[in-house]
């Protein structure tokens, strides 16, 4: 175990005095006096998601062992803070005094000082235990509050001398089963309380450290923000940070009930949560830290994109000027290499995307209705518009490549904002019109990133009679440059059919998931197995260009039959 401990503190910046008294880590950051600026100061900031929150181990979630270069390409990359969330479960003594592992908390503190050493804040908390054991509160109160205090107690000790620039987060989402709403904020309440007296109590640099405290589920409600804000006026410590998630409107984020656009309900949605937060803590003094925002189903590089691409682009710049406006300092939840950072290469998977997340922290871009212009093969080229956001730009123009297209001939604006592309435009674009996307426009702004519309020529697609069992049936489906948004599935009587029954639109990828290279659509075993044997179902396929085919399936014990509906 001596072994363990000094391995796991190898390449790390903290150090040992002579008589093993530990040192603080290096750290540059010149931490504000005021938490409100010091918070301000960790803006933007960015999780190492399923990593030391993995269960049961660091790599146990596909990512690799972290190194200290990846911090330092975080800093590079303009980031100013990183939360690190840990799981502690599997490591620590099931029973009293829950003793930790010293060779995982040698590991975490490694991974800490290295954060720090890269002039960086840090938070740390506790993680996943939320959902493992926490949420037991409700029926094992003082099992779980002991086991609470003394992991925190431990932590606290550990860290007692690390700058001010590491925050601790109290507990990430926490949840209580079977409790009434009102148990849940007394037990929060109960428990952000303990945290905070055991920090503070450990002296040291834990006598001034901002301590985060979350709401019920780390959610926006106002009911539940008012409640944390009782919370830490009681506790009556300038040192306090208030801290929410942010995941957007729950059907755009993963595609269910129709959220195929980020139309009006998501972007209401998302300027209310943030004047929320204004109006409860910032306005009152309270800095607040998203830990998490992102989407729930987007991006992810092993499946179909659930969300639109311009869609999505426009979620992440509005979430940017919201933030700003709101004065809350943003954490983007990033699980790892198949999402945003390869944490192998520690390039993004997706520069374009970052380069628009980057853009939003300090000014912001215009967009457009859509990011596609669809274009019938089998019909003559007409002309084609969108409408732009400006959201405060000006219009500088729109290029094809290094061209620049030249306004009356290849395009007309119509009050600032319709931008129509013409016929004589499109057919120049277009060339021999293969199937897919044709050209890539740029919509150009006085400021922010250039907004991309694909013209795409399409025809509408066809759908094939199928045959297959519920743990595998996909649809024979001929594209033809045309995208899948959603899917609609209803009985013979007009009730909703599948395992999502309160919608008749169901979940990107969970019911069904476009395969475009093998020309299919999968519906996966869930949504088959969820439906009434015996009874037809008729769904609705919604595309991006607008199209829509009806398509029938029945299930009969483990087989399924699928019927193409001709159009009438």
């Amino acid at each position: 175990m001596a072994l363990l401990v000094i391995l796991g503190l190898s390449g790390s910046t903290a150090l040992a005095a002579p008589g093993g008294t530990p040192q603080r880590a290096a750290s540059a950051v010149k931490v504000p006096a005021r938490a409100m600026d010091a918070v301000a100061a960790m803006q933007p900031s960015w999780n190492l998601g399923n990593t030391l929150d993995a269960i049961p181990d660091e790599t146990s979630w596909g990512n690799p062992k972290v190194t200290r270069e990846l911090f330092k390409t975080m800093r590079a990359e303009g980031f100013r803070s990183v939360r690190i969330p840990v799981t502690w479960t599997d490591h620590h003594s099931a029973t009293a005094p829950y003793t930790i592992d010293a060779a995982f908390m040698s590991r975490v503190k490694q991974l800490v000082d290295w954060a720090l050493a890269e002039d960086l804040y840090v938070v740390l908390n506790i993680h996943h235990d939320s959902w493992q054991w926490i949420s037991k509160m409700p029926t094992d109160h003082d099992a779980v509050l002991a086991r609470y205090n003394s992991l925190w107690t431990q932590i606290a000790e550990r860290f007692r001398d690390a700058p001010r620039a590491l925050l601790f987060e109290s507990v990430n989402e926490p949840q209580f089963a079977d409790a009434t709403d009102a148990q849940k904020t007394k037990l929060l309440n109960e428990l952000n309380v303990s945290f905070h007296k055991i920090v503070r109590s450990s002296g040291g640099g834990n006598a001034n450290r901002l301590l985060v405290l979350p709401t019920v589920y780390c959610t926006p409600d106002q009911n539940l923000m008012d409640d944390l804000s009782a919370t830490i006026r009681k506790l009556n410590d300038r040192n306090l940070v208030a801290t929410v998630h942010y995941y957007s409107w729950y059907p755009f984020s993963v595609n269910i009930a129709g959220g195929t656009h980020y139309d009006d309900a998501a972007q209401n949605d998302l300027d209310d949560a943030f004047a929320r937060m204004r109006d409860t803590f910032v306005a009152q003094g309270i800095p607040v830290y998203l830990g998490e925002y992102g989407l729930l189903g987007y991006p992810d590089h092993n499946h179909p994109s659930r969300v639109e691409r311009g869609e999505a682009l426009k979620y992440y710049e509005h979430l940017g000027y919201a933030a700003r406006l709101a004065g809350v300092t943003t954490a983007l939840w990033d699980p790892g290499t198949w999402a945003y950072l390869n944490r192998e290469t520690r390039k993004w998977t997706d520069p374009a995307l970052f380069a628009w997340i980057k853009s939003s922290w300090t000014t912001r871009s215009g967009t457009a209705s859509f990011d596609k212009v669809f274009l019938e093969k089998k019909e003559p080229i007409t002309a084609k518009g969108v409408t732009l956001n400006l959201n405060g730009t000006k219009f500088r123009g729109l290029w094809h490549g290094e061209t620049k297209l030249v306004g009356g001939r290849d395009y007309t604006l119509f009050d600032k904002t319709r931008l129509v592309l013409t016929a004589g435009a499109l057919t120049r674009l277009t060339g021999d019109r293969e199937y897919g996307v044709n050209a890539t426009l740029q919509a150009r702004f006085s400021r922010g990133l250039p907004w991309q519309i694909e013209v795409v020529t399409y025809d509408g697609p066809v759908l094939s009679n199928a045959t297959g069992k519920t743990d595998a049936f996909t649809i024979p489906t001929q594209y033809r440059g045309d995208v899948l948004a959603t899917m609609e599935a209803r009985y013979g009587d007009g009730s909703n059919a599948g395992q999502t029954d309160w919608t008749p639109y169901q979940e990107f990828n969970m019911a069904f998931s476009p395969d475009y290279p093998k020309g299919t659509i999968i519906l996966t075993p869930e949504f088959l197995k969820g439906l009434r044997d015996g009874e037809q179902v008729t769904l609705t396929f919604h595309f991006y260009s607008g199209a829509k085919l009806m398509y029938h399936v029945k299930k009969s014990g483990d087989s399924v039959t699928g019927t193409a509906v001709k159009e009438s």
